[in-house]
């Protein structure tokens, strides 16, 4: 372990596909949920809101999804809900034609705070995994979520204890000094 908790949160982190019971309390939510806006997001707009899903309205998502779904894909679509006790619905609600914070701001500042979440989250002991697919830009997703026009649904962090203790498999380092241009040319034009 590192002895610097947040370098310790951020290696270790790893999603974890398969949940169960319990999930943080709602309380326990509003306030790492209260930490991960403290994100960078320039104008402190908070260009997002979170819907969580919980209990029997996982299954109703899970219809909405089905519903969203070719019809032999339907029924596996619909159980997707169902693999964590908690899914916290990822809505980016950008300010349009904002003064001095342009829309890839606004994305990053909501994609910040998702990921700034996910490390709290894990920090406390909870496990998560980040899910999209082709069913956010569906109509009926978007109509039982109740979205506004113009609001985008980025999917749901799917929330938990995992279903296997050694479920988090650790991960190699990435060579990232290929990544980082310390000498570089300045165009001359």
């Amino acid at each position: 372990m590192n002895p610097d908790p947040v370098l310790d949160a951020v290696f270790t982190r790893r999603s974890v596909p398969d949940l169960t019971a319990p999930a943080p309390t709602r309380t326990e939510l509003e306030e790492l949920v209260q930490a991960a806006a403290t994100a960078p997001d320039h104008g402190r707009i908070r260009p997002w809101r979170l819907i969580p899903v919980t209990g029997d309205e996982r299954a109703r998502l899970g219809e909405a999804l089905g519903e969203a779904t070719p019809p032999e894909q339907a029924h596996r679509a619909a159980a997707k809900p169902m693999r964590a006790p908690l899914l916290l619905t990822i809505v980016h609600c950008p300010v349009p034609d904002h003064p001095r914070v342009p829309p890839w701001e606004q994305l990053a500042a909501t994609t910040g705070m998702v990921t700034t979440l996910s490390l709290l989250l894990h920090s406390r002991g909870w496990c998560s995994i980040w899910r999209t697919g082709p069913a956010i830009e569906a109509p009926q997703v978007r109509k039982y979520l109740g979205l506004d026009y113009g609001e985008q649904l980025l999917g749901w962090l799917y929330i938990g204890t995992p279903l296997r203790p050694d479920a988090a498999r650790g991960r190699s380092l990435a060579d990232v000094a290929t990544r980082i241009s310390w000498e570089y040319t300045p165009d001359s034009r």
